[in-house]
């Protein structure tokens, strides 16, 4: 590696910008890792460890003289990665938080070690991802879990960069000296030194901490700031003009029985689509079921339908209103849902 490129990778800059970035609620968040480099022989190494931390003690976190406290011990600390060990009788390994993965009701896949989140609707999301050596979570689940539980995550990180030449020949760095810098959420210092060990002559070292806040509790998603269910309108009839009637879901915005909402449709009001909705389930077979008079996601939802004719499908605004909101959006689509022409089936 030529002289030019070690400078300025012993400078940092690179690994400053990549964990001061920001990232969206879907991305991964590195939570642990681990490496050993000695084995490997490379040029770089780097350490992220972390642990949940009271809100009485971010400035205490933030400070100086825990830069250095590589694993916490203060009571009040929580892990969110636990580190198991056998002493060398079987093989080491990582796992998450039992209160994290019961919190977001995760489904283990022991066969590639990755945490699973299954909607209501039976759409599954990845949520942690487990690696020797390293744990990656999604970015939204953390801030949840944190809103809740009224803590924010440290990731204490380290970033080791090794060179082949002296420091009296990689001149000067930018960051020339020891110093202790903060900015908002996250400090860190940054030291070199010679060090002569296998075939490298120097070394620089990042080293900080970076906290995630939670989500307000009112955008969390859960306890009392739960989302209202939502629903989709469908098209239920042709006015005088020739135009399309649209009418919700809502099981409670729809005719009653006694009078209630006299002027709205009712549950037993016939939506058609045309048969290519049925399309996407047809096409999962291990994941949705479709029968005569009949398609779902089983053991989490399923409804009445009239599949009978050639060309539509016939469904009752009530079982729309069963449907998981994306699967409501499914049916929703213009190139599915048409205005209605004739009845139900008299098989159905």
């Amino acid at each position: 590696m030529s002289i030019d490129k070690d400078r300025k990778r012993l400078a940092q800059k690179h690994n400053l910008e990549w964990i001061r970035r920001d990232l969206k609620a879907t991305k991964m968040v590195i939570v642990y890792r681990w490496d050993q480099w000695v084995e490997k022989k490379r040029h770089t190494d780097y350490f992220i460890l972390s642990e949940l931390v009271p809100q009485d003690q971010i400035e205490q976190v933030l400070s100086e003289a825990r830069i250095g406290d590589r694993y916490g011990t203060e009571n009040e600390m929580e892990p969110l990665i636990i580190c198991r060990s056998f002493g060398g009788i079987r093989e080491d390994y990582n796992e998450i938080s039992e209160e994290f993965r019961l919190f977001h009701n995760l489904y283990h896949d022991r066969k590639t070690d990755t945490y699973i989140k299954i909607d209501d609707a039976g759409n599954e999301t990845t949520v942690v991802i487990v690696k020797p050596g390293e744990v990656q979570i999604r970015l939204k689940e953390i801030r949840q879990f944190l809103a809740i539980k009224e803590m924010y995550l440290s990731l204490l990180f380290e970033f080791n960069e090794y060179s082949e030449y002296s420091l009296e020949e990689l001149g000067h760095s930018e960051f020339e000296q020891y110093d202790f810098r903060r900015k908002e959420a996250m400090c860190w210092t940054y030291d070199r030194w010679d060090i002569p060990v296998q075939n490298f002559q120097s070394i620089s070292r990042l080293r900080g901490r970076k906290l995630i806040e939670p989500l307000p509790k009112s955008k969390s998603g859960f306890g009392d700031f739960a989302e209202e269910p939502k629903y989709v309108e469908f098209i239920v009839d042709i006015d005088d003009n020739g135009d399309e009637v649209y009418h919700t879901c809502d099981p409670y915005k729809m005719r009653e029985l006694l009078g209630e909402n006299a002027d709205a449709a009712s549950k037993y009001t016939v939506v058609h689509f045309r048969k290519q909705v049925l399309d996407k389930y047809y096409n999962e077979p291990s994941k949705y079921t479709v029968e005569d008079s009949m398609v779902g996601c089983p053991s989490l939802w399923n409804i009445k339908i009239d599949n009978h004719d050639p060309d539509k499908v016939c469904v009752f605004l009530g079982e729309l209103g069963i449907l998981p909101y994306t699967e409501q959006c499914h049916w929703g689509q213009p190139q599915y849902n048409i205005p209605p022409e004739g009845g139900i089936s008299e098989t159905f």
